[in-house]
């Protein structure tokens, strides 16, 4: 991994971590499957990872141009450096009613990502978590996010849900979760 150093962002970051690239690719989706058995009353939910016939370039569900406005309005912005250069961010949001942190946003800058980086971003934010009295870190993701699937698993994250039109484009959600 390149040596970063993750710090809280400043108005004078946010055009640079606008500027990032925020798409991604993805070879694979996580499928959700539910079931309904009335007689029985169960609702099963299986969720798998399905590999797609082609890579796919997939737009991010938040405007990045938005973020310049959203910014302010966040709990924290934690952003990685490399040779004092914004590389990657983490937007995290306090939930008013529960002891929850949540991340809304992880990006790292294409020819940086699967070097560590985002696992870097996302042990600071569970630091920053923990130091705002929070004892759960709650991920938000899109199903065709693979990359940020697989990382949430190796960091020890488990899914715990999922919403048909969490995004404003009406895109599915899907929710990661650990206890600090």
């Amino acid at each position: 991994m390149p040596e970063i150093q993750v710090r809280a962002a400043t108005a004078d970051d946010i055009p640079a971590l606008i500027a990032l690239d925020h798409h991604y690719s993805s070879e694979y989706v996580w499928q959700l499957e539910t079931t309904h058995d009335r007689d029985a009353g169960q609702i099963k939910t299986t969720f798998r990872r399905v590999r797609l016939p082609r890579s796919v370039r997939v737009e991010y569900p938040h405007s990045p141009s938005r973020l310049s406005e959203d910014w302010s309005q966040r709990s924290g912005i934690l952003v990685a450096l490399l040779e004092n250069k914004p590389i990657g961010y983490i937007s995290l949001v306090d939930e008013d009613t529960t002891p929850t942190t949540r991340v809304t946003d992880i990006i790292v800058a294409r020819y940086l990502r699967r070097q560590g980086i985002g696992s870097a971003l996302l042990l600071a934010a569970q630091q920053w978590a923990i130091h705002m009295e929070n004892r759960y870190l709650l991920l938000e993701m899109q199903p065709k996010n693979d990359p940020a699937v697989r990382l949430a698993l190796k960091l020890g994250f488990e899914f715990c849900g999922y919403n048909d039109r969490h995004y404003a484009n009406h895109g599915t959600g899907i929710f990661f979760g650990k206890s600090l």
